[in-house]
């Protein structure tokens, strides 16, 4: 079997009534919020979608516990009422994740001001959430340093494992809706005249031609981007909209005494870290450190990893983690509102519509800030910005509410019986790919090329590759490996896993000898670049051996 991948359209010369610059998981939200109110809209990213900023979180699904530290209490009550929209929408991609917050004697923080602090978060929550037991905080605490007294804190909040698949389906709900979406395409510049924006300009870089495309509304949705757009049309504001934050994180891997729970602690400095089960790996972060340099190019500096390192090795010594224990290190801009004088950790998390009409570019806005937890709001309110009536849509689910292991139980043994493969690989489809698990397993039963494994190390398969070039925009191999089907970030991927999967690939997709060659090393290239392998300092390493 061969897939044939359809050339793109040109667009030159249409009209859209929004136009959404940024294909993140807030761009796509906006351009799902539009196509849904019925209005024409194209989606613009220069990249790929979801591999900005949005590839590069925590990955927590919550209301911002420490949000409530800085009064932010409207911030926190919208993020937890998403929090539990997503939970009851997409079980299959977000799940309640139990939370343990561990203060020291060197705290600054009282035992009295948390458990304040607890009962309010559940309370704004209004939803009655379960803690560990007694047994199970014993087992974090024996694992933890001996020589420090600890308090232990339960609470509850959410994980979004892959934000990367709920971008693609929040992608193929806005295609499904009517709107038209463009990856690897740069927008040069928006068209502003008269005072005011009226289309812009861009450049396939799958085709290379320059394309023109009229509008009635543009979204400048490019996050750490937003400053650079608006220099490249002309768009002059009087201070800079976005004060990059750079937040870095390491990726461990399960190690003896790591929690099933995730952590959330002080480091040395008192800055909050998070240590979170991901991916059957341990998850260290986040720093926040200014950076104005190119997002694009952004990377963990040796400093943050030493920190990180630092933080958890004197969390865990009994572990012995060392520099060879980092699998890789990655790091994102967060685009958070300027704000020079202030600590980049009392900075706002809040979103804010920045109308650029006396700037002289009437009917362009952009979008600072913002958080994977508040994406669906941030899309409703730029809606009703651009004159729309946000859609209110019923709950989409694996199944009803409540306990949805039964329910992924069943789903998993009908989509392995549709598709003829593994109950393993059926419970993976359904995990990642929710109610389109069925439609791969009927491209799967097609042939066996299909059936099998992206790699050796994988329950997934590559009939789930063709589903996200057919359905999902995929382009690259990076597009699928990294996002659509993120196999490469999981704990055995390496070169050889590479290879084999972009043989497997490409006999499905008729790649002749010189496009799997360069499929492959545009792929290495790319992860290289996002996932780090880094070096660590003496100095930490020494400070892990004390």
């Amino acid at each position: 079997m061969a897939l044939a991948v359809k050339p793109r359209a040109s667009l030159d010369g249409q009209h859209f009534h929004v136009v959404v610059i940024g294909g993140g998981i807030n761009g796509v939200a906006i351009a799902r919020e539009c196509a849904r109110a019925g209005k024409s809209t194209l989606l613009i990213e220069q990249n790929d979608f979801a591999c900005g900023v949005t590839s590069r979180a925590t990955r927590i699904i919550h209301g911002g516990l420490r949000y409530l530290e800085h009064g932010e209490l409207d911030l926190v009550r919208e993020s937890l009422r998403e929090r539990e929209r997503l939970l009851r929408e997409r079980p299959h991609l977000v799940h309640p994740l139990h939370f343990v917050l561990l203060l020291d004697q060197n705290s600054g923080r009282s035992a009295l001001k948390v458990r304040a602090g607890l009962w309010l978060y559940q309370k704004i929550s209004g939803r009655k959430t379960t803690k560990l037991g007694e047994m199970e905080l014993k087992r974090i605490e024996r694992a933890l340093d001996a020589g420090r007294r600890w308090s232990l804190f339960s609470y509850e909040d959410a994980q979004c494992e892959f934000p990367e698949r709920l971008v693609a389906e929040w992608l193929t709900e806005a295609i499904d809706a009517g709107a038209t979406v463009r990856n690897h395409a740069e927008v040069l510049a928006v068209d502003v005249s008269h005072g005011r924006a009226r289309g812009v300009l861009f450049r396939d870089r799958l085709t290379g031609k320059d394309q023109r495309v009229d509008a009635n509304w543009i979204l400048n949705c490019t996050g750490p981007w937003a400053d650079r757009l608006c220099q490249r049309s002309s768009v002059r504001t009087k201070q800079p909209m976005v004060g990059g934050i750079r937040g870095s994180h390491l990726i461990l891997p399960r190690f003896a005494g790591a929690p099933d729970s995730a952590l959330y602690t002080e480091a040395s400095d008192g800055r909050p870290v998070f240590v979170v089960p991901w991916n059957e790996q341990i998850m260290v972060g986040t720093t926040e450190v200014a950076d104005d340099t190119d997002p694009g190019r952004t990377a963990p500096s040796q400093d943050e990893i030493d920190y990180l390192l630092r933080t958890v090795t004197q969390l865990f010594p009994k572990a012995q983690l060392n520099a060879a224990s980092i699998k890789y290190a990655f790091a994102g801009v967060r685009p958070l509102p300027y704000s020079p004088s202030n600590n980049p950790s009392a900075v706002s998390r809040r979103h804010f519509l920045h109308d650029h009409t006396d700037e002289g570019a009437a009917r362009m806005i952009s979008i600072i800030g913002g958080k994977l937890t508040t994406a669906a709001s941030l899309a409703r309110e730029c809606a009703r910005a651009v004159g729309l009536r946000p859609t209110e849509t019923a709950p989409i689910a694996v199944g009803p509410g409540g306990d949805l292991d039964p329910l992924l139980n069943q789903a998993t043994v009908d989509v392995a019986q549709a598709g003829s493969i593994s109950e393993e690989s059926a419970r993976g489809i359904v995990e990642w790919h929710g109610k389109r698990a069925m439609d791969i397993a009927r491209t799967a039963l097609v042939g066996t090329e299909l059936r099998a494994p992206i790699c050796p190390h994988t329950a997934h398969i590559v009939a789930e590759v063709v589903e996200a070039y057919r359905k999902e925009c995929a382009v690259t191999l990076g597009d699928i490996l990294l996002r659509r089907v993120p196999v490469a970030l999981g704990p055995c991927w390496s070169e050889s896993c590479s290879r084999e999967a972009a043989l497997r690939i490409g006999a499905v997709l008729g790649w002749n000898e010189q496009t799997m060659g360069s499929n492959l090393e545009a792929f290495e290239i790319e992860r290289e670049a996002f996932l780090h392998r880094p070096s660590v300092s003496s100095s930490v390493l020494k400070a892990a051996a004390d």
